[in-house]
């Protein structure tokens, strides 16, 4: 998703102890999930020709995904250039990151690409649209299908829509006697969940009436450039993701999603408008709000309870509440950057909020509560 708009003045340079700060702290985050972009952070925050290429995109997109997104995007159009010898998701028996050659491949890379690689940089933004997501949102949908019947559902930040197919993907629920309950029917998108607690998994899907999503910068996935970028901002080391989103993205192109261009606050009125009257309006959002200053996430919660003052709706949201205590959290007290998630529902006006589970920001694990 990509909800912030970009600062009119692209021209300021980042200093270089901040870009290399950047890809040090990247480093450090990534290490237990990603050994491949680990060590390329490394790699880039010793080395200014690198490190120094993020001055080429805004202010606000100087994040070492970006490049890392970027050259990937290129690497996908040269899948047997020798830098693809180190991505898990295009070579099956791929090298480790701690052999030797990766940093004269990236950098031999980046020279033989560097002006697309600018322009790539310029003029794009990261974009995420992790369908496991869709995991953790199922069991909470059907508590409201359950209630009210059928759904309208609206996700804002919907980037390429893929998680408004909800209801068409299989799910695979695993707990912790290993024990697997399946809701779904054949699918090509199959994910796999691991519960703690009493996660009250649907029998079946929700009936999903209508769906629109919202996004400043919506995908279209039938536009194979547009489909190509997306791809390209799964991290490499996590090929079952990146498989996955391929599966879900050919699924979509078959009968796309209605994506409204706009911003998170004005245009979700317009977006419910299209739900209609016929079925009950379901908005979700997940690690989208962190991308919205703190005036935008106030005035989005005063939008809903507007809207909720005057029509039944349920918000189901999977945030980190570290991250934006503007919204009605409750931290989890062992993390508080755990993903949380939570649904607010408005009936007869009437706004009442429940904490139902802390979960994986990709959907691999659930813990209700």
């Amino acid at each position: 998703c990509q909800l912030v708009p970009r600062p009119e003045d692209d021209s300021v340079r980042s200093s270089d102890a901040e870009l290399v700060e950047h890809f040090a702290a990247f480093a450090r985050s990534a290490h237990p999930r990603a050994p491949l972009y680990t060590a390329l952070s490394n790699l880039a925050a010793r080395d200014p020709v690198l490190y120094r290429l993020l001055d080429h995109a805004p202010p606000q997109q100087r994040v070492p995904v970006l490049l890392f997104a970027s050259v990937h995007a290129l690497l996908l159009e040269e899948p047997d250039h020798e830098l693809a010898q180190w991505y898990p998701n295009l070579t099956a028996d791929h090298r480790s990151p701690t052999e030797r050659g990766l940093a004269g491949a990236f950098t031999r890379f980046v020279a033989d690409h560097r002006a697309p690689l600018e322009h790539l940089l310029a003029t794009r933004t990261t974009q995420t649209n992790e369908v496991g997501r869709c995991a953790f949102l199922l069991p909470a949908l059907g508590l409201i299908a359950a209630e009210v019947g059928r759904i309208g559902h609206l996700d804002v930040g919907a980037s390429g829509g893929l998680n408004l197919l909800l209801d068409r993907y299989r799910y695979h629920y695993r707990d912790e006697s290993g024990a697997t309950t399946t809701v779904g029917g054949d699918s090509p998108v199959v994910m796999t969940c691991d519960t703690r607690g009493d996660v009250p998994i649907p029998t079946t899907l929700p009936i999903i009436a209508r769906r629109c999503g919202v996004d400043r910068n919506p995908i279209d996935v039938t536009d194979p450039t547009e489909a190509h970028w997306l791809e390209a901002c799964v991290w490499p080391d996590q090929a079952d993701r990146f498989n996955r989103l391929v599966q879900a993205i050919e699924l979509a192109r078959q009968q796309p999603p209605e994506l409204l261009a706009g911003d998170a606050v004005a245009s979700l009125a317009p977006a419910i408008e299209r739900i209609g009257a016929d079925a009950h309006p379901v908005v979700t959002n997940s690690w989208v709000l962190n991308y919205l200053t703190s005036e935008a996430r106030v005035a989005y919660l005063a939008e809903l309870e507007r809207i909720g003052a005057v029509r039944d709706l349920s918000w189901v949201y999977a945030e980190a509440p570290a991250l934006i205590p503007e919204l009605p959290n409750e931290p989890d007290p062992v993390d508080p950057h755990r993903t949380v998630l939570s649904m607010a529902t408005w009936r007869d006006g009437e706004r009442s909020v429940r904490h139902l589970a802390t979960c994986h920001p990709h959907g691999f694990w659930i813990q209700w509560r």
